[in-house]
């Protein structure tokens, strides 16, 4: 099985391949949108605004069509946008930065949806301290968030990746992996947590709940394809917001819509609950405009481009963690003010939070 290392190469490849051929530029403005979101806690409301008519709703508003498509593969969702197969995708802070933005694709974060607080852990067997890590093999997807926070977690005790050994281990076989005598940490996300947790040898040691804010759930689109279709961005927000006041309702409606919710990720509403108890989810567009503005994000982005660049994921030939430009809401850029890639805005979440969308 290919790393996703392999597969971040691959997707930049294709990418280069795909602008190449095509010749295209610059977007334009126009009336058709296709949006790809994959399964996690964080982004089942997409699947269930597209489902209820809500992302209707607010593409008949704007005179737009939006087209909601569910990958199944969630780095296959990013490769397609990074493709430009479709404008919008949901995905991570930190995979925005390390396939599209690398791959040298435009991209704006429209909407700060959450963050993890909890859903992503380190878990030992028959050991309840997280030092006992050190000298271990940890099975984790190599690459991914949960790389991530592996690092942040040895860190946080002074110790660093030479302390242990890392397996890559697809989410796929994570569960049956945990089940044998030979593994005895893995690092993972729901609900492959709550699954391994039902067995009494499992112990969490940490999880995204200590490193508050760092690994967070966007929406992201094609930058141009904003600027020059600003109401795509207005009618992403709008849905979000409708689809966040339906699913935390406390009403038949708002559970009917966690139970659905809960169904299409392959989990009850008492599981798909605990997933949410264990995200920090931005339901008021007032806490996400806070959260987007604080002075925490870019210090979380510097931590983010760091471990990238450590792991050579933020390009061929990047000679430091400043080859790619990221934007901040302010204007402020770390990195490369020539070479802006990712970039943070506040502008559709405060139209949501000031009514004027």
């Amino acid at each position: 099985m290919q790393t996703l290392k392999k597969l971040l190469s691959i997707s930049a490849l294709s990418v280069s391949l795909a602008v190449a051929a095509t010749g295209i530029a610059h977007a334009e403005a126009k009336k058709e949108f296709k949006v790809a979101w994959s399964i996690y806690v964080g982004w089942m409301p997409w699947g269930y605004a597209a489902d209820h008519g809500i992302v209707k709703k607010w593409a008949d508003k704007y005179g737009i069509s939006i087209e909601v498509t569910q990958f199944n593969d969630y780095v296959e969702s990013m490769n397609q946008y990074t493709a430009g197969a479709f404008d919008a995708v949901t995905l991570t802070n930190m995979d925005g930065l390390s396939i599209p933005a690398a791959g040298g694709v435009d991209t704006t974060a429209v909407i700060v949806g959450d963050f993890s607080n909890g859903n992503d852990a380190v878990i030992l067997k028959d050991k309840d301290k997280l030092a006992d890590i050190k000298g271990q093999n940890v099975n984790l997807v190599e690459f991914s968030v949960s790389h991530y926070l592996l690092a942040r977690a040895l860190e946080s005790m002074g110790s660093t990746e030479r302390d242990v050994k890392v397996v890559n281990t697809s989410d796929a076989d994570m569960v049956a992996a945990y089940k044998t005598p030979d593994v005895t940490a893995v690092v993972t996300w729901n609900p492959l947590v709550s699954a391994i947790q039902e067995d009494k040898t499992a112990r969490k040691v940490f999880d995204s709940s200590q490193i508050p804010g760092e690994i967070i759930d966007l929406m992201v689109a094609n930058t141009e394809v904003l600027k020059d279709n600003p109401d795509f961005g207005k009618a992403l927000a709008g849905i979000w917001y409708d689809t966040m006041a339906v699913m935390t309702a406390d009403s038949d409606e708002g559970r009917a819509a966690r139970t659905a919710m809960g169904a299409a990720s392959g989990t009850d509403l008492a599981g798909f609950e605990a997933q949410m108890a264990a995200t920090k989810l931005f339901d008021k567009p007032a806490d996400a405009v806070g959260f987007t503005g604080s002075a925490d994000l870019p210090k979380t982005v510097d931590h983010v481009r760091n471990f990238l660049f450590e792991k050579g994921l933020l390009g061929s030939g990047a000679s430091s963690a400043d080859v790619i430009g990221i934007e901040m809401p302010d204007g402020s850029v770390l990195g490369d003010k020539d070479n802006v890639k990712l970039r943070f805005t506040s502008t559709y979440m405060e139209a949501a939070a000031k009514g004027t969308l």
